[in-house]
């Protein structure tokens, strides 16, 4: 008699599960015990297949997009009112930035669903099920949104499965993670490479401070400090935060501590890989010093984080134009050069061969990008600049100095000049 392998049995019961989902007769309940009975086969099979060595990336990615659940016309109305938390992925087939976020998406789903998360992470095909975009107010692509008891709330975080992740859970109840002991501070490591860390000797919030505490001023203050550590950490919506008490543990997570008073800072995993706060502990005042510091010291322009670099508070922007080969022999230059003008300037590289990034920008100087070149942006009068020099730290310097000072002459692109003017018309050059 044929065996059937429990690869099969997943397969089949899958393409079984996408059929039932199209039926009236389906309801919330059911897609989700479904989805259940798959991934304890998925579990069942970790175990069986344990000794010819662990699953694919291919099969992990498989494996974590079926995590999410297809929602359509038919049971889109069932799984948002029937769950307290949904998270939505609208896209379309043909969208590249939805094809680039699919798999983001899915991984932060497989950490939630290990992380026993109560949120249910969705998907629609927003082209093909129109009925059901419309009821979720979906218009662009991707959108993703969050509903909660039924209510949708835009979504405001990262692209990459950790941020998409941290989002959540800020929006869910958990904006901290405590860590308390050596090991789960070297276990937190490993997962994350950019963290907020907050030494506080009392985690206790100000206004619920016991009544010992209630007499010693010095606990008092680290309360309000706390308080407003809380706040921020709820507020920013894209890096981790983590709180310790244990100073042994906070040297873990950041070795340059020391002092045993309440103290902040961002690691990042880049040369400039911790950069403490040193200002009053408020929430306003911590939100702007990660902001500040949470890029690169270059940042390389993606799809995915553009609406963030545009978007900075940092409006002198450089632009490092330049293939990847030919940028290799730049990059420590322009690190150099950022490191002294450091929360003044921000610094961007662009991947000249990435057409959808580049080209726009490029056409604003009328310029190809066919050799390394750097412009800049003063977004807070709309200014642009060229850097016509070659690309040295000195010439680089002086550039960056001229942005900051507001003594660079503006680049204005020109149209070339007729070459044969009527004398019935009259020809504009456009600046």
């Amino acid at each position: 008699m044929m065996t059937i392998s429990s690869r099969t049995l997943a397969f089949l019961f899958f393409i079984s599960l996408f059929l039932s989902s199209i039926s009236l007769a389906d309801n919330a309940n059911e897609d989700l015990e479904d989805l259940e009975q798959l991934l304890s086969i998925d579990e069942e099979e970790d175990k069986g297949g344990a000794a010819q060595g662990k699953p694919s990336e291919a099969e992990l990615l498989s494996r974590a997009q079926r995590i999410v659940i297809e929602l359509n016309n038919e049971n889109v109305k069932r799984v948002i009112d029937g769950n307290e938390l949904v998270l939505v992925l609208g896209y379309a087939p043909w969208c590249q930035r939805s094809a680039e976020l699919m798999p983001r998406f899915a991984e932060a789903a497989t950490a939630l669903k290990e992380m026993r998360s109560p949120v249910v992470m969705a998907k629609l095909d927003a082209e093909r099920y129109t009925k059901a975009a419309k009821l979720l107010d979906i218009k662009g692509f991707p959108t993703i949104l969050l509903f909660v008891n039924g209510s949708a709330k835009p979504y405001t975080g990262g692209f990459t499965g950790d941020e998409i992740l941290i989002w959540v859970r800020k929006k869910t109840g958990s904006p901290l993670i405590r860590l308390s002991s050596v090991t789960a501070a070297e276990k937190f490591l490993k997962k994350h490479q950019i963290h907020v860390i907050g030494f506080f000797e009392s985690y206790e919030i100000h206004g619920y401070l016991c009544l010992e505490l209630l007499t010693d001023l010095y606990s008092n203050m680290q309360g309000v400090e706390y308080d407003e550590f809380v706040k921020a950490a709820t507020t920013e919506n894209e890096i981790q935060f983590v709180e310790t008490n244990d100073v042994k543990v906070a040297k873990v997570l950041y070795p340059d501590i020391r002092s045993n008073k309440a103290f902040i800072g961002i690691v990042k995993s880049e040369p400039e890989r911790y950069e403490s706060f040193e200002e009053k502990i408020e929430e306003e005042n911590i939100l702007n010093f990660v902001e500040v510091n949470k890029f690169a010291l270059v940042t390389s322009l993606t799809e995915l984080n553009s609406a963030r670099v545009y978007s900075s508070p940092i409006k002198l922007q450089v632009y490092f134009f330049a293939e990847t080969d030919d940028s290799k022999p730049f990059i420590l230059l322009l690190q150099d050069v950022a490191r002294k003008y450091k929360s003044k300037i921000m610094f961007i590289y662009v991947d000249s061969s990435e057409e959808s990034l580049a080209k726009p920008l490029l056409t604003l100087f009328g310029l190809d990008g066919k050799r390394p070149l750097v412009t800049a942006f003063d977004n807070r009068i709309g200014s642009k600049y060229l850097m016509d020099s070659n690309i040295t730290t000195r010439n680089l310097e002086e550039f960056c100095s001229g942005l900051l000072h507001g003594t660079l002459s503006a680049f204005f692109k020109s149209e070339p000049i007729p070459n044969h003017v009527s004398i019935h018309l009259v020809s504009y050059v456009h600046t």
